[in-house]
């Protein structure tokens, strides 16, 4: 019997973020129902901050703990994002939230990490299907949750194994090219792998 480890790989992708003038790269380790991701963003617009993250999910690869931490040329903030796998109850800092009851996901601003999860979930990047998410959304550099509506539908299979799959909030839309791990290589208007 082949362990569910021996499956995990690793990725290391940097994005060319246009939105901020700035860049990111993850440490990614994915296996076949969970990942981790640990990273750092570096924006210079509207005005200069870093972030560092930490992804962790559970089975699923739904959210199990986002700690990310802020940095401005004003201030230092941090957060400690969690949703408790049994009860699917989120806190904040400590503090429970039950405006994100029924989310399984977290989203941080700006960034195309997070899109990922949701598509593995549901394989969006391998086959078709249309799907509508709640998501705690964390507004980037204050580091606000929010809860956000958002849809993910799989529009077409490149024959290099790629997916394009559509992103949707409100009246937003954006066609994401996603590699054939489910990671983003483009995301029109954000943000292009570089690396």
């Amino acid at each position: 019997m082949t362990s569910p480890t021996a499956r995990t790989r690793s990725a290391v992708p940097t994005w060319r973020v246009t939105e901020t003038a700035g860049l990111e790269t993850s440490w990614i380790d994915l296996g076949p129902h969970a990942l981790t991701a640990h990273g750092r963003a570096a924006a210079a617009e509207p005005a200069p901050y870093w972030l560092d993250y930490r992804l962790e999910t559970g089975d699923g690869f739904t959210t199990r703990r986002m700690h990310v931490t802020a940095r401005t040329p004003d201030t230092t903030r941090t957060l400690d994002l969690r949703r408790d796998e049994h009860t699917g109850r989120w806190s904040v800092d400590g503090t429970e939230r039950p405006d994100l009851t029924g989310a399984l996901d977290c989203d941080l601003g700006l960034s195309p990490l997070t899109n990922t999860p949701p598509v593995l979930r549901h394989a969006l990047h391998q086959r078709p299907g249309e799907h509508h998410f709640l998501m705690a959304w964390i507004r980037v550099p204050d580091l606000v949750v929010v809860p956000s509506r958002q849809t993910y539908t799989h529009l077409r299979r490149h024959p290099d194994g790629r997916a394009t799959v559509r992103y949707a909030s409100g009246d937003y839309r954006a066609d994401l090219l996603l590699d054939t791990d489910g990671l983003v290589a483009d995301y029109p208007g954000l943000a292009h792998r570089i690396a």
